[in-house]
């Protein structure tokens, strides 16, 4: 995470998003939660280990309980300097001793604790041996909403990490295609994301042609040719906050069939950005989108969900998809992105981010979603 996003958030900001998760905890039934390096202790303290090793760092948030945080002794210096480390007690252990013991103590012996999707086995199967009677959940199956929904000023980075998406889209839509390499292209998507504050490049699909149909093609070595569809698709992190959008541009004149298809996945788009609205179910937003493409006969052709969350990464819950009855709330954050792949010929997706808001959803991305001709 950059400085600058550091500088956004206070300590009483993480006081407060500490407090409300030992809470949502407490809720849920659990003794309580521990947070291990990754994006769920960035987003409750501000702390980003210096890197990433066998020795334990973890959180222990528990309700009617002060936040502890277990550090390596050699990493207690920068964990001192989080932004949020006066919101909480830090507990360092040196080489030598034992970690899990000074963290059992701090835990309900027969509890059930969330534990982050991304704790090492080594730390967990430790922790189950000093504790032989505690039980563990993972957060995203035990508090699946907990970063889910934005205040204000996490908004206001969602829409900035959004603007730096559309403008490196509006820069990208004017290079060379033509006679060039996916990789080449993609390589100007993650220059001109970087140009535009990200701090992080997750993907930038070029997916050309025939490789198109492939929804999660990996750049390569294809000349991109004219008559040639092409999605787009990139993102990343700025300001620690995530971007997200799709869309298919054509090098030169499309045919019939393909102006057709893309128009159909923009109406598609168009109806799941209308189906958000808060207490409406997630799986509403795939609906909408998936009839819309059902309808004209291209239904086995949108081969994936119609959205996911996004925030502090760029994938996360919730997840617009059948099945998924969750409620929309205002501050929720999420891709409406639906698409067509048609084997060995082309693909079309468009892709917005949309914010619940009280009365419906707002988009994040602001670029055309009409089919652009590149050169």
């Amino acid at each position: 995470m950059t400085g600058s996003t550091a500088a956004t958030f206070t300590a009483d900001d993480y006081r407060a998003r500490m407090g409300r998760a030992a809470r949502a905890a407490a809720e849920a039934g659990l003794a309580g939660l521990l947070v291990a390096p990754g994006p769920d202790l960035v987003w409750l303290t501000g702390y980003t280990p210096p890197a990433v090793t066998e020795r334990l760092t973890l959180l222990v948030l528990a309700a009617g309980q002060d936040p502890v945080l277990v550090v390596p002794a050699l990493e207690a210096p920068d964990a001192h300097r989080a932004a949020g480390a006066s919101a909480l007690t830090l507990r360092d252990w040196t080489d030598g001793k034992d970690p899990y013991a000074a963290t059992a103590a701090l835990l309900d012996a027969s509890g059930r604790f969330g534990i982050s999707d991304n704790a090492w086995a080594l730390h967990l199967l430790a922790l189950q041996q000093a504790l032989p009677g505690s039980s563990y959940a993972s957060l995203t199956e035990a508090l699946p909403m907990l970063r889910a929904v934005k205040d204000a000023a996490e908004l206001d980075l969602m829409a900035a990490a959004g603007a730096a998406a559309d403008a490196t889209f509006e820069e990208i839509r004017n290079v060379p295609f033509a006679g060039r390499r996916e990789s080449e292209v993609a390589a100007d998507l993650d220059r001109l994301l970087r140009g535009h504050g990200h701090e992080q490049v997750d993907f930038t699909i070029v997916a050309s042609g025939p490789n198109g149909a492939n929804p999660h093609h990996e750049a390569g070595e294809r000349v991109i040719a004219r008559g040639d569809m092409i999605v787009l698709d990139f993102g990343g992190l700025r300001d620690g906050y995530g971007s997200d959008t799709s869309r298919t541009v054509h090098v030169g004149e499309p045919t019939d069939e393909e102006r057709r298809v893309h128009d159909l996945v923009r109406e598609a788009q168009e109806a799941g950005i209308r189906a958000v609205r808060p207490g409406a179910a997630c799986q509403d937003v795939d609906r909408a989108a998936r009839r819309v493409i059902a309808d004209a006969g291209y239904g086995e052709y949108f081969i994936h969900r119609t959205g996911h969350g996004i925030g502090v990464t760029t994938h996360e819950p919730p997840y617009m998809i059948e099945g998924e009855e969750r409620p929309l709330v205002p501050g929720m954050c999420f891709s409406v992105e639906p698409g067509i792949y048609l084997p060995g010929r082309f693909g079309v997706r468009i892709e917005d981010i949309v914010t619940v808001t009280e009365d419906g959803g707002r988009r994040l991305n602001t670029t055309t979603r009409e089919l652009v001709i590149v050169e």
